[in-house]
């Protein structure tokens, strides 16, 4: 370990690493009540997160009235607070664990897309189930995990040396050379491209009927390897009923007319899918930005 990550600007990476440690053990309802008060506590303080949450609501959801709103922000957060414990689990749980928590439904899809043997690109997204979601299927097949490098050197370290023990590889997001290998290789490869992307490639695309800055690499990973690309959707059950995670079919005629329009087809999906769950869905994140100065500012300062 590089020495520099002991400095004093790193401890509180330390110390939120040490509490996710120490909620791994928990018993599962336990830990869920945990993060229901964890979520819950960040929800009554006044925060930017909120706020983007807000806005993001107003934006994709203006049939619901400010009451329905604002519930909404609450489940969310305490969403949130159960993702520390669910990241702790997914970090430090045994396989046997996380397997007795979780049903995949659709396996069959990803076999037959490996049959085929160009590999198979798992399209998932943003949701607060997400780091969960991803460990229960490393836990039934060997699993190359795409990710995005965090600013903070510490935390960037350990995710991908967290990941990169508990999945065949952990590639960073950019590295689309190391992605192609994988598939090349015959390899299923997770992959959520659904944020805001404003580099080389990226393409506005409407989501939820706004038209936003988004990365349309799929498809181009598609066509060079001929890999299959199908949808990955997990999602957190009621109460103490654990996860449940569908592979669906892969998508015909994929990659189709253009990038923008394959782009399109994955955000309908994931607009069904919030639609279904929407506290479950990353609100947090802005996701409405534009490639040029012209683009609407959809989160100027607004009231906590």
């Amino acid at each position: 370990m590089n020495i520099r990550l002991l400095a004093p600007r790193y401890w509180p990476t330390w110390i939120g690493i040490g509490l996710l440690r120490l909620l791994a053990p928990l018993p599962y309802g336990v830990g869920l009540a945990v993060g229901r008060l964890l979520g819950t506590l960040t929800w009554i303080v006044p925060s930017s997160m909120k706020r983007v949450a807000r806005r993001n609501l107003e934006l994709c959801m203006p049939e619901l009235d400010h009451r329905q709103r604002e519930r909404l922000v609450r489940e969310h957060f305490v969403s949130l607070g159960i993702t520390l414990y669910e990241t702790a689990l997914s970090w430090y749980a045994s396989d046997r664990r996380i397997q007795s928590l979780a049903q995949i439904e659709g396996f069959e899809h990803l076999e037959a897309a490996l049959q085929r043997g160009q590999g198979a690109i798992l399209l998932a997204s943003h949701f607060t189930t997400l780091e969960i979601g991803a460990r229960i299927l490393s836990t039934d097949v060997p699993l190359n995990v795409v990710y995005r490098p965090t600013k903070d050197k510490l935390m960037s370290e350990f995710l991908s040396r967290n990941r990169g023990r508990l999945a065949r590889r952990a590639i960073p997001r950019d590295d689309i050379r190391t992605m192609i290998r994988a598939l090349k290789a015959n390899e299923p490869v997770w992959y959520a491209p659904d944020q805001s992307y404003r580099k080389k490639g990226a393409e506005m695309v409407p989501f939820f009927g706004i038209e936003a800055a988004t990365n349309t690499a799929t498809s181009r990973l598609a066509k060079m390897t001929g890999a299959a690309v199908l949808p990955y959707l997990p999602e957190r059950l009621p109460g103490r009923a654990g996860y449940r995670v569908v592979i669906g079919p892969a998508l015909e005629d994929f990659p189709g007319e253009s990038p923008r329009a394959d782009a399109m087809r994955f955000n309908a999906l994931i607009e069904a899918q919030v639609r279904r769950i929407p506290a479950q869905y990353l609100w947090i994140h802005k996701r409405f930005k534009g490639l040029d100065a012209d683009y609407p500012d959809y989160y100027s300062a607004q009231d906590p």
